[in-house]
């Protein structure tokens, strides 16, 4: 397209956008860019992509231009769609011009719109015409084309000489007129602008058919039998029909132009009249307004529009207006400010002026019945009741007495049953210097979602958002608001890592769900509290409850299997009880229950304690242990033994197990069964897990070094976790020196195989893959899984201390060995024996095919130093 072409368009789509929807906006496609456009302002880019703004989506209709499965434009209009008429002319236009292209003049568009339009050049010939502008005037086209407008319109002087002005460079809009063709009676209305087209400057005419705002003004005109100032007005403003009171209005010798908007007659003052301007527009939108407006010949004239009965037209009426307590003519400019909000404009005299939209909208009745009406009196025929946030009545106030400013928080209950709750203020505008009183603003907000989302919110900070119970901060503060005596249990699900770990987050959440609905229910019966206090522990407060009913009733929740899926979960917890006697204050029973939940948890499964004040030291020196703990990798309080293991067949040492100790500063070295559990229960585990791992690499690189002829094959096993190998992001920093050197052998716990997931699979694959042997500890003590045998990459077996301890003499446990030797070598693995700390079970192992032993017979724990020396000696 053109530049020429691309100007002409973009002024053809201004005009009849002017003329078919003033009040909406379109985004075009034109060439290479998106155009947006107005009636009232000149054409912008709006870059390359045909994209909505977001409060287009928020708010009006959007309405989409589409041609032959193409997208031309988007047409958006705020108060509701935009006109038929105006969808089809535009879809037309920019469909034309999309077929154009390059190859063909634009304005020969103009003969294919569906108005009336007519192109002029600047000496105001015809070069083209658009068919229905020559129905509207009976013409053909050789009678116009190529004429002067002077010899084809020779009986429309006013029409000639708006267009002449037109020629000029003046944009004009033409008064309505009445044209007869074939005995039917049109009205036109009509604007004539300068145009600059493709190879020439010229005029662009353009005439609307609104023959039908006349009928409907028509059917209305009894509201014009007044000698009071009144109009009717079409939707845009233009003044279709008025009454002999407000022709009055005009100064001597002012012309009546009818189809003219009404803020541009000649009785304002400061044409055009922008207060007018905004009273028709607010009306229009559906919102009945009133507001004094200055007029040429002195004085004012209190103006009100509104909607009529008959669709698209508004009507406009005046009264002489007084001096004291009238409206600014600022005011409109601050409803429209205000525009979010309910608002009505009162006067001195307690009436409502001006009446948004929104407000007419919550209060349930039409906008125009509420205006030049005494507010107060209406609220109450209405059934509008007020109260205090607190649910107190208050009487209405006398908006004439209000002191101002004000601002207030209020529950309005509304007609239809409904009860909002609403920000109300009440701001004086006007008014005089010398002490009368102008109007009242009453603006009110609504805070009904506020107010909801802030409870939200305030709920959401106590109460635990998975299971709906009250969460710490929530039971504690309701501990602290009742005195009442009782009895708490705090309770702890054992297992759950591992449980999480095997079935699943979503699968866990649904255990958690079902434990606290059970809880919640014990609770509700007893009239007490209940709480998710961390992922896995929950609390219940039982009144009027002893310790000893308390923990039963408590521990009875777990007692029935829950349900996931297609099978029955059955859990146990630790838990802890403390009573709380009458004279108890604020929520000692949770903390004291909560410490004989501890205590309880430290002793194994299934385990329940009461409290007693001695407990508080033993977790308080936990806690101490922990902190310590904490402090331990930096001060290289940690050290490593090694547990060698022997070859039964070659009589030789080929490996060694290493033990982590911790040399404490003042309980002296302690074993992991004193501090592990500490560490698993925080993310230390995993730096504990990274530095053993890093500690073995280096003990097996010296043993290398010292011992290269008989050990340059000497490797090293650490006890690892798979939850602390999921949990560590230590491994992937770990991941340069494993690459290098290689990783150590991992020992897995057998229960810990019980999780068959694919995640367990590929770790487990990952860590062989960086030269790491797999095997199983434990095995045949507690839960094992042989499948696990087979599903997984391992290399060994490790028996549990148990199975030999009771070696030879044992003839079942000899059977259970030698039963295990066998199914082991079978699946290809090898089998070393734990715990051995005798001679005799050492040949025994040996009879039945053992592969390797460790344990005291062999030699005890040995640091670094001590297992370089004794292999040199063995």
């Amino acid at each position: 397209m053109t530049p020429a072409a691309f100007t002409a368009v973009q002024a053809a789509l201004s005009d009849l956008m002017r003329v078919h929807t003033p009040r909406a906006t379109l985004l075009a496609s034109l060439g290479d860019e998106v155009l947006r456009v107005r009636a009232d302002t000149p054409p912008e880019r709006a870059g390359l992509d045909l994209v909505p703004p977001d409060e287009w989506f928020e708010r009006g209709e959007m309405t989409w231009l589409t041609r032959d499965g193409a997208l031309l434009g988007l047409l958006w209009q705020e108060d509701g769609p935009p006109p038929d008429a105006a969808v089809q002319v535009l879809t037309m236009l920019l469909a034309a011009a999309r077929a154009d292209g390059v190859h063909r003049e634009t304005e020969v568009l103009i003969t294919q719109l569906p108005v009336a339009t007519a192109w002029l050049t600047g000496d105001l010939v015809f070069r083209k015409v658009s068919r229905p502008f020559l129905e509207l005037f009976a013409l053909a086209e050789p009678d116009v084309t190529g004429r002067p407008v002077q010899d084809v319109f020779r009986d429309r002087p006013a029409l000639v000489q708006a267009l002449v002005q037109a020629g000029a460079g003046r944009s004009v809009r033409l008064p309505d007129e009445q044209i007869t063709h074939a005995g039917h009676a049109a009205w036109v209305r009509g604007e004539a602008r300068p145009y600059f087209g493709a190879s020439a400057a010229g005029v662009m005419l353009t005439l609307q058919d609104v023959t039908g705002e006349y009928e409907r003004a028509a059917r209305v005109s009894a509201l014009l039998d007044t000698d009071t100032p009144a109009a009717l007005l079409s939707e845009s403003g233009a003044v279709l029909q008025a009454s002999q009171g407000f022709l009055s209005l005009l100064p001597a010798g002012a012309p009546v132009v009818t189809g003219a908007p009404l803020w541009s007659w000649a009785c304002f003052a400061d044409v055009p009249s922008d207060p007018v301007r905004d009273l028709v527009r607010l009306a229009a939108t559906g919102g009945a307004a009133r507001a004094d407006v200055e007029l040429a010949g002195g004085g004012s004239l209190n103006l009100r529009v509104r909607r009529t009965s008959e669709p698209g037209l508004l009507v406009a009426e005046g009264e002489a207006a007084a001096r004291d307590g009238r409206a600014p003519l600022g005011v409109m400019s601050q409803v429209l400010a205000l525009s979010e909000d309910a608002t009505i404009l009162v006067d001195h005299a307690g009436r409502a002026q001006l009446v948004s939209e929104r407000a007419a909208t919550l209060l349930g009745v039409e906008a125009a019945r509420l205006v030049g009406l005494a507010v107060t009196r209406v609220m109450t025929e209405l059934g509008v009741k007020i109260f205090t946030p607190e649910g107190e009545p208050l009487a209405l106030p006398d908006w004439k007495e209000i002191p101002l400013p004000m601002r207030r928080e209020v529950l309005l209950a509304l007609p239809d049953g409904t009860v909002r709750q609403m920000e109300l203020r009440a701001t004086g505008v006007g008014g005089e210097a010398g002490g009368a009183r102008g109007s009242v603003l009453l603006t009110l907000r609504d805070l009904t979602a506020l107010r909801r989302a802030q409870a939200k919110i305030r709920h959401d900070a106590r109460h635990d958002a998975l299971t709906g119970l009250l969460n710490r901060t929530g039971v504690r503060e309701a501990l602290s608001r009742t005195g009442q005596r009782g009895a708490a249990v705090c309770l702890d699900l054992d297992g759950f890592s591992e449980l999480n770990a095997a079935l699943g987050r979503t699968a866990c959440d649904r255990l958690l769900i079902q434990v606290a609905a059970r809880l919640n229910d014990l609770s509700s019966e007893a009239h007490g509290l209940s709480a998710r206090l961390a992922d896995d522990s929950f609390m219940v407060f039982l009144p009027d409850v002893g310790a000893a009913a308390a923990l039963n009733r408590a521990g009875a929740v777990l007692d029935s299997p829950l349900r996931v899926g297609q099978r029955d979960v059955q859990l146990t917890a630790a838990l802890g009880v403390a009573d709380r006697p009458d004279d108890a204050q604020g929520d000692a029973v949770l903390a004291n229950a909560e410490v004989a939940m501890q205590h309880a948890k430290r002793q194994g499964r299934a385990q329940r304690s009461v409290f007693q004040p001695a407990l508080r030291d033993e977790v308080a020196r936990a806690f101490e242990l922990e902190e310590a703990l904490r402090g331990a990798l930096d001060k290289d309080q940690f050290t490593l033994l090694y547990q060698p293991a022997l070859s039964l067949k070659r009589d030789r040492a080929f490996s060694a197990e290493a033990l982590l100790r911790w040399n404490h500063p003042t309980l002296g070295l302690l074993g992991p069964a004193r501090f592990l559990d500490l560490a698993s229960r925080s993310e230390l585990i995993t730096h504990v897990s990274e530095w053993v791992v890093q500690e073995a690499v280096l003990g097996r690189q010296a043993v290398r070094a010292a011992l290269p002829d008989r050990h340059a094959n000497w490797t090293v096993s650490v006890n690892l976790s798979l939850e602390e190998l999921r949990r560590s992001a230590g491994l992937r920093r770990l991941l340069p020196l494993l690459s290098t050197e290689g990783a150590p052998d991992i020992e897995v716990s057998a229960g810990s195989l019980l999780d068959h997931s694919q995640e367990t699979l590929g770790l487990l694959e990952q860590l062989r893959s960086l030269g790491a042997r797999l095997s199983v500890d434990d095995f045949g003590d507690g839960a094992s899984s042989l499948a696990a045998l087979t599903r997984f990459p391992l290399s060994a077996v490790k028996l549990h201390p148990t199975l030999t301890a009771r070696l030879p003499g044992d003839e079942k446990s000899l059977t259970l060995v030698q039963g295990t030797i066998d199914l082991a070598h079978n699946l290809g693995l090898q089998v070393v024996a734990v715990g051995v700390e005798t001679a005799d079970q050492l040949g025994i192992l040996r009879e039945l095919g053992c592969d390797a032993a460790q344990g005291y017979a062999i030699t005890p724990p040995l640091s670094g130093a001590d297992l370089i020396s004794w292999l040199r000696e063995h």
